[in-house]
Formats: C-alpha cells, sequence, structure tokens
C-alpha cells in the first residue's frame, strides 16, 4: 500500500495519519514510531492529531516536541477536536481511545459508553476519509468499538470497505510470542505462527499449538507442539491465563496501563498490513470482520483470527485444523462477541435515531482518545456525553 522509495524527494503527497486521543500515554508512545522512519522508512507523513478542547493545550505541547526532534519524514502537525478535520482525505486512522471501565461497572455498561463514541467516529470517518483508508481501532472493547465503527462508516459511506478496519489483537499476539520464546529460552524473533482467537477479553483463545513453530539455529522449523508435548499443562493452562489477564497484571505492577507495549503493537501491526507484508508461511493475528464465516465463527463480528498480509491487504489463512479444545475456545469467545455485538447494535440504532432528531448531533463532533491500555479522552457534540479515558 505504501512503497518504500529510495529517497524522499518532496513533501507533496505525505501519509495522513490521525490520532484520536493524541494526548494520552499510548499516543505519546506512538507518534515517535510514525514519524521517525520506523515504519514508513522515509515515506513523508503528515500527523492530525485529534483531542478534547481540554487537551489542547497538552497536545501543544506534543507538537513542540514532534518538531523538537527534527524528524526527516514529518512534513506537518495539525491540533484539532474536529474529527472532521482530523479525518479529512486520511489515509490512515488509529482511534486510541474511549470510556474506561470503572469500579463496579458491567460489561453492558462499557458497551453503552463506547458504542456512542464509536458511532460518532465511524459517521466521520464515512463522512470525511479516504476511501482507501486503514483504520486501527486500539479502544476497548476494542472488537466491538472496531465493528460499531465500521458499520456506521459503511451507513455513510459505500467507498469504504468492512476490510479496511481491524481491531488490535496484535499487541496479544506479541504477548503470546513473548511468553513462548521465554518458556523456551529462546528469541521472540524465532516464535512463529501463534494465534490469538476471538475477541480482545479474557476469553480470547492464545493458541500455541495448532500453527506454531520456533526456527532453530539452523534454520529449521520445529512445530510447537513438539517441543512442548512435555509442557502440556503450562500451554494449554497457565499460558492462556497470563495472556488473557496480561493488560491487567501490567496495570497491578506499574500502576497505570502499558502503553509501551500497546504502542509497539499499533506501529508493528501497521508495519505488517501496510508496508512489509508477512512473510511465506508466517501469520500474525488480527482482529477483522467476519464475512465470510472462518473456521465456523458466525458471520458479522469482528474476530481475531491468523493472517496473511500482501500488498495493503489481510488475508484469513484458512485450512488449519483445529483440535476440540480449540474449537472449544473459540465457542467461548464468539459467544462473547455476539453478547457484544447484538448490544451495541441496538445501542448504535438508538444513537442513530437520536442523532436524526437532534441537527447538533451531526458528525461534526469534537473528539478525543488517549489509549488501549493506557488512558484516553473522546467527547461528543451531545452535552451529556462524558469526556472520556480508556485503558487497554
Amino acid at each position: 500500500l505504501f512503497p518504500i522509495s529510495n529517497t524522499m524527494t518532496n513533501h507533496e503527497n505525505p501519509i495522513k495519519i490521525a490520532i484520536s486521543g493524541a494526548a494520552g500515554n499510548i499516543g505519546y508512545a506512538l507518534l515517535p514510531l510514525l514519524t521517525s522512519g520506523y515504519i514508513f522508512q522515509d515515506q513523508p507523513v503528515e500527523l492530525r492529531l485529534l483531542e478534547i478542547p481540554q487537551a489542547i493545550k497538552s497536545l501543544s505541547g506534543t507538537r513542540m516536541e514532534l518538531l523538537d526532534c527534527a524528524f526527516p519524514c514529518l512534513t506537518d502537525v495539525i491540533c484539532t477536536t474536529d474529527p472532521l478535520i482530523a479525518f479529512d482525505n486520511a489515509d490512515i486512522i488509529i482511534l486510541v481511545g474511549g470510556f474506561p471501565r470503572k469500579k463496579g461497572m458491567q460489561r453492558k455498561d462499557l458497551i453503552q459508553a463506547n458504542t456512542s463514541i464509536f458511532t460518532s467516529m465511524g459517521r466521520a470517518i464515512g463522512e470525511a476519509a479516504s476511501s482507501n483508508v486503514k483504520v486501527v481501532v486500539v479502544a476497548n472493547p476494542a472488537n466491538t468499538n472496531c465493528l460499531v465503527a465500521l458499520n456506521e462508516a459503511l451507513s455513510s459511506s459505500s467507498r469504504i470497505p468492512a476490510k479496511n478496519f481491524c481491531a488490535l489483537s496484535y499487541l496479544d499476539h506479541q504477548r503470546a510470542k513473548g511468553q513462548i520464546a521465554q518458556r523456551l529460552g529462546v528469541s521472540p524473533n524465532r516464535v512463529k505462527n501463534v494465534t490469538i482467537w476471538g475477541n480482545h477479553s479474557e476469553t480470547q483463545y492464545p493458541d500455541a499449538l495448532t500453527d506454531g513453530y520456533c526456527v532453530n539455529d539452523n534454520g529449521e522449523e520445529i512445530p510447537l507442539r513438539s517441543l512442548l508435548a512435555n509442557d502440556l499443562d503450562w500451554v494449554t493452562n497457565d499460558f492462556i491465563s497470563i495472556v488473557q489477564k496480561r493488560g491487567k497484571t501490567v496495570m497491578e505492577a506499574r500502576g497505570n496501563s502499558s502503553a509501551l507495549s500497546a504502542a509497539m503493537a499499533t506501529a508493528e501491526c501497521l508495519k505488517t498490513w501496510l508496508v512489509t507484508g508477512t512473510k511465506e508461511g508466517e501469520t500474525v493475528s488480527m482482529a477483522v470482520y467476519n464475512d465470510m464465516g472462518y473456521y465456523g465463527v458466525k458471520k458479522g463480528i469482528v474476530f481475531s483470527f491468523p493472517c496473511e498480509c500482501r500488498n495493503g491487504e489481510w488475508f484469513v489463512k484458512e485450512g488449519l485444523e483445529l483440535s476440540e479444545f480449540a474449537q472449544q475456545k473459540l465457542e467461548v469467545t464468539e459467544s462473547e462477541l455476539l453478547e457484544e455485538r447484538d448490544a451495541a447494535r441496538e445501542l448504535a440504532k438508538m444513537s442513530r435515531d437520536r442523532s436524526m432528531s437532534t441537527a447538533s448531533s451531526s458528525p461534526s463532533l469534537t473528539t478525543s482518545e488517549s489509549e488501549t491500555e493506557s488512558e484516553m479522552s473522546l467527547s461528543t457534540s451531545d452535552s451529556n456525553q462524558p469526556y472520556l479515558t480508556s485503558k487497554m
């Protein structure tokens, strides 16, 4: 999608990247990865940083720092509270924010708060973004937030296909690789094709055995099911639990959510999806719109699958043989996602009905977000909408 040139000759056609919640911890960690050439190498980049009015002063300081870094690829930094300005003809949109789950809050309450936000975001994307825009949703509940945004974008405009959206299960993918690498005493880059199936929640299924392998010193690909044959209790119990609860564990340890790893996973997801692709035979985990019923999962939800990436597109790897254990795990996470979808669908309908009866609820809403496993903020033109902070 973004071919890498040998030299950057001008700034006439920079990659336009919009980030909501840009003043938050994840945004702060992500910005250097977007502008230093780590992802797009020498391609020029224009940043659109979206925030709520209360965060614009902080955001202006971030803009100063970006300019002070003198990144050779950075052509401009636009700070705004208007998503229509931020998303105008954007090539990439990273939604790093939403409403955080607070103590005593039920999951349905979290869905309700975030459905309102991502209905607004999707509407603005459909109206303003490039028809080839690629959207990564970081804020939780990431899969369902992504579904709400893509449905709203598609209902606002038929220009943008559902395949251009994904939710960040890549973070869980990296966590799973790290755990397997530690267990085997190898570098994480030798661990391949672990898969995160399903939701970015504690129902996800981190799967090392179906297609995972490790590359040894001789370049041979040794299946993880062979390497872990005497460690099945760990890989089918502790390993799964560790990955599922990693975000919570990090937060308990550092007193804050994991911004650095979330930012790095976002960068790696974009790089693999849009720039380098996956190497032959390798997969990464991406939560994508399931319009084909892959692996028997019901259509119409955003579900994490093993994906290959080529030419700026993702393709679900098909034909893997799933054990009965794996099938049961997929059913659990599928069930949760279907419940979330149904709850969000009703709430989105109510939100659309309200917007049709109130001129002030049109897509010219102000918005901001700040993270996934970090804080994020966001507001809409609805005066009853709270300013939001979210954790991943």
